[in-house]
């Protein structure tokens, strides 16, 4: 991908990333293969201000070092052949080879990763660490890659050379940051940034609600949406196609600043979209929501392919803190947020 100089990080003392998590809205799951190929997806989601960082600290001896603060996992790779896919760090090992960093030189380096969320949580935290490793190289090789081009790549790393199953929205959440709508046709995608106000953004967000319910697995309920558009069964087809008509009029509540229908469509959304696939919600979510709407949230939903994660909920401002105090009764942890409206940002540091 490159041809840099064998001495090219003898001026850096660290590179620095720093990628947000996102809120998917509206659209979830329109965005996976093969509906997003047969039917065309679309998404309407909006960066957070929790983060994945990844920081490169370079070094004179010929290796390449791993650690994830949130894990404890340390690695060192000191030979090419230890970039086999083997479940274990495939994600970073794709990335490395991408950038035929698995070709060692006389220099190394270690990466340092942490994130505000655990895989699991619903907010995009395994691709969003994907593109925070492809910006920290992108900025430390001085590479001319478009958030789009970050986007795209982390997708095909993610699905082709790893083979984790999923959609396209994260990576280009991650990448571009802000208020988005995504429109998927197979390869194609479009993203359309939303020009919101200043006003609009600040009351979303005092009036929105995001508890953790607990990390689940997302692979089988994938799995299961994706089989159920191969095989064109009707229930769920009809749920996808009614979550896409979603995403677009919750677009319109936003740009007409209709709050009260925004929430109305989240709730309208969570309703189809737990007959999207088996394992979308469980009793443990049912409870969390039906007991919120008697508190007074308007509508929700699960923020990821759903089975657990982030419980995401709008409610109007004076039901606000009895929605929140009803939560933290039932033992969840209400997560405080605000919108990041950058994207991925990356920086150097000098010795």
């Amino acid at each position: 991908m490159h041809n840099q100089p064998k001495n090219y990080l003898s001026q850096i003392k660290m590179v620095r990333a720093r990628t947000p998590l996102r809120l998917s809205f509206a659209g979830g799951g329109t965005d996976v293969s093969p509906y997003a190929d047969t039917r065309g997806g679309c998404v309407l989601n909006a960066t957070i201000s929790r983060y994945v960082y990844a920081t490169l600290v370079p070094k004179s001896e010929r290796s390449i070092g791993f650690r994830s603060f949130d894990y404890g996992t340390v690695v060192y790779w000191t030979q090419e052949e230890h970039f086999q896919f083997d479940g274990q760090m495939d994600l970073v090992k794709g990335v490395l080879k991408r950038f035929e960093l698995d070709k060692f030189r006389t220099e190394g380096f270690d990466l340092f990763v942490h994130a505000d969320a655990p895989p699991g949580s619903g907010l995009g935290s395994s691709s969003t660490f994907t593109v925070a490793l492809i910006g920290l190289f992108r900025e430390l090789l001085g590479l001319p890659i478009t958030s789009a081009g970050m986007a795209g790549l982390a997708y095909d790393i993610e699905r082709n050379d790893v083979g984790i199953k999923g959609g396209r929205q994260d990576q280009y959440a991650a990448a571009f940051g802000g208020f988005n709508f995504m429109e998927f046709h197979g390869e194609e995608v479009v993203v359309t940034p939303l020009r919101l106000s200043e006003y609009l953004i600040n009351e979303l967000e005092y009036n929105l609600i995001l508890c953790f319910t607990g990390s689940r697995e997302s692979q089988p309920i994938i799995d299961s949406q994706m089989e159920s558009a191969k095989n064109e069964e009707v229930e769920p087809l009809a749920a996808m196609d009614q979550v896409k008509a979603i995403a677009f009029e919750m677009k319109k509540a936003l740009l007409a600043n209709d709050l009260d229908r925004f929430g109305e469509m989240l709730h309208e959304g969570w309703l189809q979209k737990k007959k999207m696939a088996k394992g979308i919600t469980t009793p443990r979510i049912d409870e969390l929501y039906e007991e919120a709407r008697k508190a007074g949230a308007i509508g929700g939903k699960i923020t990821g392919a759903g089975g657990g994660g982030h419980l995401l909920l709008y409610c109007p401002f004076n039901k606000r803190h009895i929605v929140r105090e009803r939560l933290s009764a039932l033992g969840t942890s209400v997560t405080d947020f605000r919108f990041d409206p950058v994207g991925m940002q990356t920086w150097r540091v000098y010795k």
